[in-house]
């Protein structure tokens, strides 16, 4: 269920899920922060098994919602992990106003981990705006609904006659873009631009993604080829 990308962060991959009747693969990231602390990303189903290896590599110490999508099963992780932090931009909190964040994340990274991660807040958006993160010491970029990459093997099994919307909309591997609905809601986009200048920045050479397939390689290639139409 986990797969290591590098001496300090993780990958698991979750359940795929119906989102507007599309399936959805999911994807979730641990980063083991440099003082020991867990720090996951995007949290999926807490299964007893995932729970195990969990804890065979730390103490989980902070839940990170990028945004307001990403937010299903942080309440599980808490009541599980009381200590833990929960994190989210301030659409997330207002959407589970129930939960008891510790803080709003924006464009800069809070103490906690600022050694370790950084983040850039892409927001001009009247749908939606999103945290992408950067895990330096391993020099990976996490980016949840911003770039999609869906494979041709997946959208032929999983979407079947209705992969063609998937291409229009920019979700194919070779695209790797956000969905055009969501392009289009950018309609100012000089905080995003700003956002994106500062990914660039960070010469990232892998791009983890919560749907489809995650880039090895080439990274910084990636994310200026998905980033693309905010020029």
């Amino acid at each position: 269920m986990i797969e290591q990308v590098d001496e300090a962060i993780w990958l698991v991959d979750g359940k795929t899920v119906s989102f507007h009747g599309f399936p959805y693969p999911t994807r979730s990231v641990i980063v083991r922060l440099r003082n020991g602390d867990l720090w996951i990303w995007s949290p999926i189903e807490l299964t007893p098994d995932l729970r195990q290896r969990v804890e065979a590599l730390g103490p989980v110490r902070h839940l990170v919602s990028p945004n307001k999508l990403h937010h299903l099963y942080l309440q599980d992780w808490k009541a599980v992990y009381p200590e833990a932090r929960l994190w989210g931009p301030p659409s997330t909190i207002r959407k589970r106003p129930e939960l008891v964040f510790h803080g709003a994340l924006g464009d800069e990274p809070p103490a906690e981990w600022l050694p370790d991660i950084g983040q850039a807040w892409f927001r001009g958006s009247f749908a939606m705006d999103e945290i992408v993160f950067c895990h330096r010491p391993s020099a990976t970029a996490i980016v949840a609904d911003l770039i999609q990459t869906f494979s041709p093997e997946f959208l032929r099994e999983e979407w079947g006659r209705w992969s063609f919307l998937a291409r229009l909309s920019g979700l194919t591997r070779d695209q790797g873009k956000a969905p055009i609905d969501l392009r289009l809601s950018f309609i100012d986009r000089a905080p995003a631009r700003a956002a994106r200048d500062k990914v660039l920045g960070w010469h990232c050479e892998r791009v983890v993604v919560a749907h489809g397939e995650w880039i090895r390689s080439n990274g910084h290639a990636q994310l200026a080829k998905s980033f693309s139409w905010l020029a």
